[in-house]
This record gives C-alpha cells, sequence and structure tokens, in this order.
C-alpha cells in the first residue's frame, strides 16, 4: 500500500491537492515506508505490471494512467471542454481527458456547469463566446455533497465557487479554456482562450440531465462511474468490511471523503481518514477496512 505526499497547487480560483499525479513536473512522492521519497512513476518503473497489472501495463506502459485530485474552489472555473484522444493527439498531446467530480462538503449555495442544455452549432457557439452569453446554453446545477458528475471528453463543464470535489481523470494536462469572465491575472492579462480548438473538441449533443443518478447504500460497493478510462465505486462503512481484488488485473485506489478508519493489506496497517488516499498495488489480494468511513474506490 502506497500514501503519497500530497502536491498543494494555488489557482486564480482556489486551489487543487493533487494526491496522486504521474504528471511530468507535478509528480507525487511516496510518503511512509520503505518505499518512502520515490515518485510515482519510479515505482511504475521500477515494478511495471506488478504495481498497475498486466494489460494495463501494455496499454500505458511506465506513465501511471489516472491522475486523483481534491479541488476546492473559492470562484469560479473557467468555462472550459477536454478533447478526446484522437484530437488531442491531432493537436500534439499523448492523449485527451475524461473525468468525474464527486462532491464533498459544499457551500449552501455551491452551483456548477456541465454539459448542454440547448442545441447549437459551432458558429453559434464562437458567437455566444464573443458576445458572453455562452453560459446561457449550459446545464447548471445545484450541487451538495455526494452528488456525482461524469465529464467525458468533449462535454463543456466548470466548476462554481463554493464547490469542494474530488476529481478522478485520465493524466492529461489539456484544457481548452472557453469562457473566463473577463478575469485578469496577477500581471493583468486576460487568461488565454482556445476558441477554435474547443469549437472542434465540443459534443454538442444535448441530454436531458448531466448528474448521476444513484442509490446510496451502506456497507456495499455502489458504482458511479464506468467508462474506459476508470471505473469508480461509493462505498458508506458502518461495519468492517473486506475487499477481493485478487481476481482484478489492476492497481486499486482507495479516496477517503468522510469518517475515519484503518486498511489493512497484506500484513500492513494504515490510517485511513477523510482526505487520505492509499494506491494498492494490482498484486493486493483481500484488503480489511474498519470504521464508519466514506470513501471511493477507482482502477482501470
Amino acid at each position: 500500500m502506497y500514501k503519497f505526499e500530497p502536491l498543494l497547487k494555488q489557482m486564480i480560483w482556489g486551489s487543487e491537492s493533487w494526491q496522486i499525479s504521474g504528471v511530468a513536473g507535478s509528480e507525487t512522492i511516496v510518503a511512509c515506508g520503505e518505499d518512502k521519497g520515490k515518485t510515482l512513476n519510479q515505482l511504475v518503473k521500477e515494478q511495471k505490471e506488478k504495481l498497475i497489472g498486466e494489460e494495463n501495463y501494455q496499454r500505458f506502459g511506465d506513465e501511471f494512467p489516472l491522475l486523483i485530485k481534491f479541488i476546492d474552489a473559492k470562484q469560479d472555473l473557467s468555462i472550459q471542454v477536454h478533447p478526446n484522444d484522437e484530437i488531442a493527439k491531432k493537436h500534439g498531446k499523448s492523449r485527451g481527458k475524461t473525468e468525474m467530480w464527486y462532491a464533498l462538503e459544499c457551500a449552501p449555495d455551491a452551483a456548477l456547469y456541465c454539459g448542454l442544455k440547448q442545441e447549437i452549432t459551432p458558429a453559434e457557439y464562437k458567437a455566444m463566446v464573443e458576445n458572453d452569453t455562452i453560459t446561457d446554453a449550459l446545464a447548471r446545477y445545484e450541487v451538495k455533497e455526494d452528488d456525482t458528475f461524469f465529464i467525458p471528453a468533449g462535454r463543456i463543464h466548470a466548476i462554481g465557487g463554493g464547490c469542494m470535489v474530488a476529481e478522478i481523470q485520465q493524466t492529461s494536462d489539456v484544457t481548452y479554456r472557453i469562457y473566463d469572465y473577463k478575469r485578469k491575472d496577477k500581471d493583468g492579462n486576460y487568461r488565454e482562450l482556445h476558441t477554435e480548438k474547443a469549437a472542434e473538441s465540443i459534443d454538442y449533443t444535448v441530454l436531458p440531465n448531466y448528474r448521476t443518478a444513484y442509490q446510496p447504500m451502506k456497507n456495499e460497493g455502489v458504482q458511479i462511474a464506468e467508462c474506459p478510462y476508470f471505473t469508480t465505486a461509493v462505498y458508506n462503512l458502518t461495519e468492517p468490511m473486506t475487499l477481493d481484488y485478487s481476481e482484478l488485473d489492476s492497481f486499486v485506489i482507495l479516496i477517503a471523503v468522510k469518517g475515519e478508519g484503518t486498511i489493512v493489506a497484506d500484513g500492513e496497517e494504515l490510517e485511513f481518514a477523510k482526505g487520505n488516499t492509499i494506491l494498492l498495488p494490482a498484486t493486493t489480494g483481500e484488503v480489511k477496512v474498519k470504521g464508519e468511513i466514506k470513501f471511493l474506490e477507482t482502477f482501470v
């Protein structure tokens, strides 16, 4: 089992805590144990399929496939979109970005944008960006704890001020900024917009609802996302539970979002409390979780 030192990043709109990251230049470092001080990418290069799984290693090589963050938005983030893998590679990036949000404790008036609520053409999109009306075309949601949103590549989105979320995403730093409320950075400059690349990347499909519907349960896993890049479930435990990963050919990441307890695997015991993120190697078998704790489980 591995815990990492979080990377704290101050942003113009708030802050991010990168819990597990293999992004070049922003790699998380093992916090304890015999591998203390090693980067996540060092672990992958040393352990290969033993850490991430045979199929994952064939697919991703020495690059860890997921990036895990906590996001604390004090102000609205920019309206943005991420390209899919094909479009990202066309523009010289290794891959696109599909992601998901799981809401933590949010402010009473917290809200976010996710998806289009009306049909628009690429030309109409560009005009709405130009005349400051693009948010009129977006679906807006008030957000409370435990709300979940899946954001496949191509879906316009933006976290609003007052939101705190756990974010699970492909390992990718490619973001096309659509609109930033005419804000200026610390040097007095408008932040760059990527109008043309965004227009190419947007999925203009309109859906009736973009919030993930699921039925919360106690003491069993409830799946809240499944896609080619990750599968995620939420657990809300009031009693000890044993999870068996012996048949799963993947690493597993457990993200504690509420409460506290302990986690035991391979004879090792670690504290597992709100804010902790633990990486279990693909060789992990049974895992015992104790305590009153709510956590996310994600793997590829």
